[in-house]
């Protein structure tokens, strides 16, 4: 997968795509990143790329000329997606969506906000990664570029540790623990020990249906629990008070 991102400030990313996964998935060849400095691609002396806003208001509007000159300089193909939080929420769903893509853009806005036109006429999407306001897109496109590149295959080494994953079908993850089987008085789970996957594959499910319902009741209520297993968890939790 090939990533070009538009930005003002490129040195922001040169930290988080230099460590990790992404640095390994760049030295293997199943993810490669471009940075495009979007005042490279101005045309006057002082490299503008922001004016006061039409009508009056607080703040400076990015301008369009720069952002379309800097995306129609390199595009091939692929979705362009403007961040700003006015966009639709990026969730794990629109993740897999992007991880099918071979090539993607990312357009970082700044300031006060980015001329409409660049929404309107030049981006295919637009995606917030919450209801809170940052100064730029740059750490919303390192969230977005972190979620899709692991879905990619091979990124990861084993491509079904993303299965069972927090979000993965809507549910939060199950706990997990590790050695020692016991730490300042608190043990591991009998269950997690008894080397019964069958068992433990249904604790596991049962842990994450309760986790669910307690910390994200919004999740929950989007989930198929018609099935006859989950039907007697659920009410095994019932029972139980969650």
């Amino acid at each position: 997968m090939h990533i070009d991102i538009f930005t003002l400030f490129p040195a922001m990313f040169e930290g988080p795509f230099s460590e990790s996964i992404l640095k390994r998935a760049r030295e293997r060849g199943l993810l490669s990143i471009a940075l495009h400095n979007i005042r490279d691609f101005t045309t006057d002396k002082h490299h503008v790329v922001d004016d006061y806003p039409y009508g009056g208001g607080v703040g400076m509007v990015m301008k369009p000329e720069p952002i379309f000159a800097a995306v129609e300089a390199v595009y091939q193909g692929g979705p362009i997606v403007l961040l700003t939080p006015q966009g639709r929420l990026f969730d794990q769903q629109i993740a897999r969506e992007l991880a099918r893509e071979p090539r993607l853009s990312l357009i970082c806005g700044h300031y006060e906000g980015v001329d409409e036109r660049v929404a309107e006429h030049l981006a295919t999407d637009e995606l917030s990664i919450g209801d809170y306001v940052l100064t730029g897109g740059e750490l919303p496109a390192m969230v977005i570029v972190d979620a899709v590149a692991r879905l990619i295959p091979g990124v990861l080494g084993d491509d079904t540790s993303t299965h069972e994953e927090s979000h993965s079908d809507s549910l939060l993850e199950y706990p997990q623990y590790t050695r020692p089987p016991e730490f300042r008085g608190w043990r591991v789970p009998e269950i997690l020990l008894s080397g019964n996957h069958a068992q433990i594959a249904r604790w596991r499910r049962k842990e994450a249906l309760r986790r669910t319902k307690r910390r994200r009741p919004d999740l929950f209520a989007r989930l198929d629990l018609s099935s006859k297993d989950d039907q007697k968890l659920l009410k095994e939790l019932e029972a139980e008070g969650w």
